[in-house]
């Protein structure tokens, strides 16, 4: 029988953290509750059930925070699922800002712990949008159109590495800051970089 507890490559995680040192322990209690193996991703700690990431705990200014990675195939039958940014497909985060909260949550938070180990058991998916659904920056397709070479470089990127520029260069209101995004980013297309690389 597989036993689960906390890992201690995980330990410092939850010792240097500041200002939710206690719900973050809570949370972490509960996801090994729930039989999930602790590892360390992405510099949090992460649950996962036969190597599928199930849930990921972290920390903000403004709250701590289980992120669940295919929270978009949940029911959410409470209704505390919440999506980061109109962005982010697959992923929702259930949001905590005292004890009391995480608490008062506490078997709802194991309910939906075991609903997204069922869904990766049945290898369920989350359909995601096609990079050709996203939004080209006007500013962002004028050099495309004046550029074959950028069009190509652009084109041979990962799906990733192209939704991440896509987004990049459509998030600011102003023209000139488009631009400006644009054409810093040129350089990195053109030898085959992600905008994080």
């Amino acid at each position: 029988m597989t036993k689960y507890s906390a890992n201690p490559k995980v330990d410092f995680y939850f010792e240097k953290a500041e200002k939710w040192q206690e719900e973050l322990e809570l949370l972490r209690s509960i996801a090994l509750d729930c039989h999930l193996n602790e590892e360390l991703k992405w510099g949090s700690p992460c649950y996962t059930f036969d190597k599928a990431n199930i849930v990921l705990i972290h920390a903000f200014k403004e709250y701590c925070a289980f992120l669940f990675f295919k929270g978009a195939l949940m029911k959410d039958p409470d209704n505390i699922l919440i999506q980061q940014t109109e962005n982010v497909q697959a992923a929702r985060q259930v949001r905590f800002i005292n004890v009391e909260d995480i608490i008062s949550k506490k078997d709802s938070l194991k309910r939906y712990i075991y609903e997204a180990a069922e869904i990766e058991k049945a290898g369920l998916k989350v359909e995601l949008k096609k990079v050709s659904e996203f939004e080209i920056a006007d500013e962002f397709r004028v050099k495309l159109n004046e550029n074959p070479d950028l069009k190509t470089a652009f084109y041979d990127l990962t799906p990733g590495r192209q939704r991440a520029y896509l987004l990049h260069f459509s998030q600011p209101k102003q023209s000139k800051t488009r631009e400006a995004r644009v054409e810093k980013n040129i350089p990195k297309i053109l030898i085959g970089k992600g905008l994080n690389d």
